[in-house]
């Protein structure tokens, strides 16, 4: 009877009749915690104790390179920005590549042995180098978690090393390591020139640096992002990879091997790869309105504020969409005023009904308009 049960769940979830929760549930990842999101919707596509706190270990400097890049992309430093080290980041133990006090390093080597090699000497100089001390910086790290909606992080320091007095505040969760990786990836794809590399050098070729994150170099479309690993943390991994316009970040936390940390968010990205797909619904033809005393007779309508899609892959092939528009619309008419709906279903399912608004403003004609009109056309009429 069990081997009848088991042909028949086999025959269901080939036909896709499972619900994708159901077919979540036959993930076995392994870990204390895990969270398998898509980064363009922020979609959860599954998760086990993603909302436990943990010790994260040197996934920590996810949030390290996202402050970095914001200082970047802001305008604070630059990448030719020169970093010197000081006694404090020259101590710092783990990985690292080996700073000596007074040594200095362009931003862009210190950013690339952050990422590939998971140096805490640089990660520890770039704090001191924007915020003056890694205290400082551990504060903004702190109130940008509160900002991303971190709920469940304390950082005490910009490594995730757990030799500190304090060591056992600094903890995040599975769900909250996808929020701050999504923010990185999505807004600082400058970020990716490094987090994909898999071997490369600094100080002009002298020293090495291999990348943590072997997916970079085995899994294909790999794109990041961060390892961990502290005896009090177990094994971590922050993965992103991208396929067919979609990119997904798997977290693992407390695996008790290195081998145990990849596997997992290998399983959880094939899944999500295999399972879900990404569309940006578009409008196929020009739609427009006609204004009523309008100083143009129409005006066109476009999508507003049109997100991608998440949907499974069996959808693909029912997605239909439809427009609704008003008939007519009385000037004036302002830009990104309403003018009806872009609907998007699969069979009966509505997934998304997207505004149509004016492209642009169209005023309203005045008396002088109207009486100039009535002219001609009575001029045309003689």
């Amino acid at each position: 009877m069990k081997r009848l049960c088991g042909l028949v769940l086999v025959l269901v979830m080939v036909l896709g009749l499972l619900p994708i929760k159901a077919k979540a549930a036959q993930l076995e990842i392994g870990g204390k915690s895990a969270l398998l999101m898509e980064l363009s919707t922020g979609k959860i596509l599954y998760e086990k104790n993603a909302h436990e706190p943990l010790a994260p270990a040197s996934v920590t400097k996810v949030m390290t390179m996202l402050l970095i890049m914001e200082a970047i992309d802001g305008g604070q430093i630059s990448w030719n920005d020169t970093v010197t080290a000081s006694e404090a980041a020259a101590a710092k133990g783990g990985s690292q590549i080996y700073l000596k006090v007074g040594e200095s390093m362009p931003v862009s080597d210190m950013v690339k042995s952050i990422a590939v090699s998971s140096a805490n000497d640089c990660a520890c100089a770039m704090a001191e180098h924007i915020a003056g001390s890694e205290s400082a910086f551990v504060e903004r790290m702190n109130q940008r978690a509160k900002e991303l909606g971190m709920n469940h992080t304390h950082f005490v320091n910009c490594t995730g090393l757990d030799d500190d007095p304090n060591a056992k505040e600094h903890v995040t969760c599975a769900y909250d390591i996808a929020l701050m990786s999504r923010e990185l990836m999505l807004n600082h794809p400058d970020i990716r020139q490094f987090t994909t590399i898999w071997m490369d050098t600094v100080r002009n070729g002298e020293f090495g640096l291999s990348n943590t994150n072997k997916l970079v170099r085995f899994y294909p479309g790999a794109t990041g992002l961060k390892t961990g690993f502290t005896s009090a943390a177990g094994y971590c991994l922050s993965a992103t990879a991208q396929r067919d316009g979609m990119e997904l970040v798997a977290v693992v936390m407390g695996c008790a091997t290195s081998q145990e940390r990849f596997s997992a968010c290998k399983s959880m990205l094939d899944y999500g790869f295999a399972t879900y797909a990404v569309i940006n619904p578009t409008l196929e033809e020009e739609a427009s309105v006609p204004v009523v005393l309008g100083k143009q007779g129409k005006v066109n309508a476009v999508a507003g504020q049109a997100s991608p899609l998440l949907i499974e892959k069996a959808q693909k092939g029912s997605i239909t969409t439809s427009v609704t528009l008003e008939k007519e619309i009385p000037a004036p008419v302002s830009k990104g005023q309403r003018l009806g709906t872009f609907t998007v279903k699969s069979g009966d399912q509505i997934l998304a009904q997207i505004p149509l608004v004016a492209e642009t403003a169209v005023k309203k004609k005045t008396f002088a308009d109207i009486f100039l009109e009535l002219l001609k056309m009575a001029a045309m009429a003689k």
